[in-house]
């Protein structure tokens, strides 16, 4: 179902399970929440027995579906804000340990979260690892600078070998950091979380999805 947090920002979550190995908060991609998302989270929430809630990235804005706009918009963005968003988030989950999975956009915002300790584990399908030119604004800070400052090593990195978004030499600079990357060799960008897009790898996504399942889980055995 739909709720809106304390900040006023919109989401969507599934706490129906009754006793939910973790918590997990999705950071869409840049088409925002949808019913894509919706999906997403009632299946996770049944299948991976989590509690699960995604967040609007664009919150009180009326963006169509065309990427132009949304593209324009990201500068306006701010790091601070929307770190306030997932966390409102992570509380609205009621549990105990909270991991982060975000894609594309939302990946990119997973990296940057490493700054925060309040997700155990966190997952980040295709992220952009430095901000695109176009993207770059006094409120958006560089995903690699914040993976430094973090705790990179708690950070899972899902990349496709052939998406121009996150070339080698920035998954280079990523490795260095500390962060875990998994690249799949034939992949371009997107090619895990919808498979209407042409882009989509089912064998490839069916892994990226299983690896992090079992990376977020292992927060909740490693855990002291």
């Amino acid at each position: 179902m739909r709720i809106t947090l304390p900040s006023g920002t919109s989401a969507s979550i599934d706490t129906s399970v009754t006793s939910p190995s973790m918590g997990l908060v999705i950071a869409p991609d840049i088409f925002s929440l949808r019913p894509l998302f919706d999906d997403m989270v009632a299946r996770l929430a049944r299948e991976w027995n989590m509690a699960v809630c995604a967040v609007e990235p664009f919150p009180g804005r009326r963006l169509d579906a065309d990427i132009a706009p949304r593209f324009a918009a990201v500068p306006s963005l701010d790091d601070s804000h929307h770190l306030r968003d997932l966390h409102e988030a992570a509380d609205a989950l009621g549990t105990e340990r909270v991991g982060l999975m975000g894609f594309c956009m939302g990946g990119m915002y997973c990296f940057k979260s490493a700054i925060s300790p309040r997700f155990s584990r966190i997952a980040s399908f295709y992220g952009m690892i430095r901000i695109p030119a176009d993207w770059q604004s006094p409120t958006q800070e560089e995903p690699l600078a914040l993976l430094a400052r973090g705790d990179a090593s708690k950070v899972l990195a899902i990349i496709g070998a052939k998406d121009p978004y996150t070339p080698p030499a920035d998954v280079a600079a990523l490795r260095d950091t500390g962060c875990n990357v998994v690249e799949y060799s034939e992949a371009e960008h997107g090619f895990a979380h919808d498979s209407q897009r042409p882009s989509h790898r089912a064998a490839d996504a069916e892994d990226a999805f299983t690896r992090t399942r079992e990376w977020l889980l292992g927060a909740t055995t490693s855990a002291p």
